[in-house]
């Protein structure tokens, strides 16, 4: 997926693969999935381009505004990210996040540390723009 926050709420969206969620459309699903069900989403990953970068109308960007429409938690992104890169983090982040008793904020940590251990992924522009927001547990 991609991403696209601006001051402009008619301009902001995630982008799938057959097409765009208005962010007015993705509050709405988030909130009426809260009003009809028991759970609420427990987390929702953004891992587009720059999820989590705001403006001083949102600070925290798509992730804050799913998190303050009903998920629990968001991972985001705070800068462009490489497709690969992300791929890879993902991969492991889900994985870690399948042992039991492993904690959302525990297994980004322990992905991120794998992929810095990657040949070519040392910097933190590859591992470091992952953020979790709202509960981490």
């Amino acid at each position: 997926t991609h991403g696209q926050f601006s001051s402009n709420v008619d301009e902001t969206f995630i982008l799938t693969w057959d097409g765009r969620i208005p962010v007015s459309e993705l509050g709405s699903l988030l909130r009426s999935r809260d009003e009809t069900r028991d759970r609420t989403i427990e987390l929702l990953v953004l891992s587009a381009c720059q999820t989590a970068k705001g403006d001083n109308r949102a600070i925290l960007g798509l992730a804050g505004f799913a998190v303050k429409s009903g998920a629990r938690s968001t991972l985001g992104t705070l800068w462009t990210v490489r497709d690969r890169s992300t791929a890879d983090l993902m991969a492991r982040f889900y994985q870690e996040l399948s042992v039991p008793g492993t904690r959302k904020s525990q297994a980004l940590r322990r992905a991120q540390l794998f992929l810095m251990e990657q040949p070519g992924y040392e910097h933190p522009f590859y591992w470091a723009p992952f953020v979790l927001v709202g509960n981490w547990l």
